[in-house]
């Protein structure tokens, strides 16, 4: 131990010889921890931004009738399935001769239209998995979180600050 520090020049230089290998190695392969703290950065940057982007404080009427409107097809189509039932047992001859009608439609049609309703369901259905807030008739605004409120996330952000 003693000769490393005869021959490096003692504790302070020892330490500033690391903290240059340190920051030399860092050019080469940079650090993890760096990397996630930048990286949550950039994530939290992205979605406050969407999220202002959507902030709305009162939908106009425009709003509120696309809204209405995205809400029927779901009903439409479970209802419709239903009446199709009803209408198989009420009039069985007609019910017959419509799906006569649709077994010629051609098969690339039933892609398309496959696809329009993947599409549609699909689209709100990765809507609602991105949105943080929850959706429905009793959702409230939910509470975030503050940093001053969670006191291990107050000493992490300033433990990132001063490193």
């Amino acid at each position: 131990m003693g000769l490393i520090s005869r021959v490096i020049g003692g504790a302070e230089a020892t330490r500033a010889l690391g903290d240059a290998a340190q920051g030399v190695a860092e050019v080469f392969v940079p650090s993890a921890t760096e990397r996630m703290v930048l990286s949550a950065a950039a994530h939290r940057a992205a979605l406050d931004s969407h999220s202002e982007e959507f902030r709305h404080i009162r939908p106009g009427l425009f709003d509120r009738l696309v809204n209405g409107l995205n809400r029927v097809p779901r009903p439409m189509l479970a209802l419709g399935t239903l009446g199709l039932f009803v209408y198989a047992m009420v009039d069985p001859a007609s019910f017959a001769t419509r799906m006569v009608g649709l077994a010629e439609v051609p098969e690339p049609l039933w892609w398309l239209l496959g696809a329009i309703v993947s599409f549609y369901f699909g689209a709100r259905e990765m809507h609602y998995f991105r949105s943080p807030e929850p959706r429905g008739p009793r959702a409230g605004p939910p509470p975030r979180p503050l940093a001053e409120d969670n006191p291990a996330l107050s000493a992490w952000r300033n433990a990132a600050a001063h490193s």
